[in-house]
């Protein structure tokens, strides 16, 4: 039978990215998450973590990490039917990974009222759409909101829609660098604005118009502030039209090449086993998402 305080110890320090947090959320000595972490150990006869900074999940950790989260959902489920086995009182939380565009957009309007009839708190982990799966298959998650249409082992994925993204810059920008036309050669040595590592959408883009090598870019970990550094002139980017309706409409920013936007995919992750929760909020999600983004193109 699994000791389900050695797994919560061991779920808690990834998910706090380390001991000593973990502790403080466990109301724990340091000392004592770490006994528990290796009674684990010992128990399985395996490391279940890589001590680093921060500590990650071995392969056997995942698995556990994974079991967790699906125990948690479907305690929530039954803690609602029967009130009287909820010790603590507190609404359940559900992790969820999702990208920042989402975040910024259409994510809260789209979940918000069921939120609120169903008591539900969130607690939300950003990640790019190209790798926020990842988080999910560290058993660190129990939803994911990203581009992959492969789900891992145990989980299933629902194709929701797409983000319509346009290259955008301010007039000023494109007064001062590309007055005398736009093409892949003369945006490649102009700033661009990239999200972070992870964000490829402007490589994308200009290989879609012939041109596969390196440019010059600002990086900016944040959807509003991409937003506002292109509406600075500081570069051009990738930004969802729906975000800047705005900023179109008033002519702050201005499309570069009309007619060539991406269209990035979302799709929802979510355990099998998630519990009755977790499949409500899918079904909202399932029908919510049309009003939000575009139909996805086939082939």
């Amino acid at each position: 039978m699994f000791d389900y305080k050695l797994l919560a110890a061991l779920a808690t320090v990834v998910e706090q990215g380390g001991f000593e947090r973990a502790a403080q959320c466990l109301g724990l000595s340091q000392s004592a998450v770490s006994q528990r972490i290796k009674l684990l150990e010992m128990r399985v006869g395996q490391p279940v973590l890589v001590r680093g900074t921060p500590p990650q999940p071995t392969a056997l950790g995942q698995r556990l990490l994974n079991h967790v989260q699906q125990v948690r959902l479907l305690e929530g489920d039954l803690q609602q039917q029967v009130p009287a086995l909820d010790e603590d009182g507190r609404p359940e939380r559900l992790r969820v990974a999702l990208n920042a565009d989402s975040l910024a957009t259409w994510w809260l309007p789209a979940v918000g009222d069921f939120c609120r009839a169903s008591g539900l708190l969130l607690e939300l982990l950003v990640e790019d759409q190209a790798v926020g799966l990842k988080r999910m298959r560290a058993g660190e998650v129990a939803a994911c909101l990203c581009a992959s249409p492969r789900p891992v082992a145990g989980a299933r994925a629902l194709a929701l829609g797409a983000m319509r993204y346009r290259a955008l810059a301010s007039p000023a920008f494109i007064a001062r660098h590309l007055a005398s036309g736009i093409d892949a050669a003369r945006l490649a040595r102009v700033p661009a604005i990239v999200f972070g590592p992870d964000d490829r959408l402007q490589q994308r883009y200009l290989a879609g118009l012939g041109y596969a090598g390196s440019f010059l870019h600002h990086l900016c970990p944040s959807s509003e502030g991409f937003v506002r550094m292109a509406e600075a002139g500081l570069g051009w980017g990738l930004i969802p039209e729906a975000q800047v309706a705005a900023q179109l409409a008033d002519g702050r920013l201005r499309e570069l090449l009309p007619g060539q936007a991406i269209d990035v995919p979302l799709y929802w992750h979510s355990w099998r086993l998630g519990g009755e929760r977790l499949e409500q909020l899918t079904a909202h999600l399932r029908r919510q998402a049309r009003h939000w983004l575009v139909a996805v193109q086939e082939g």
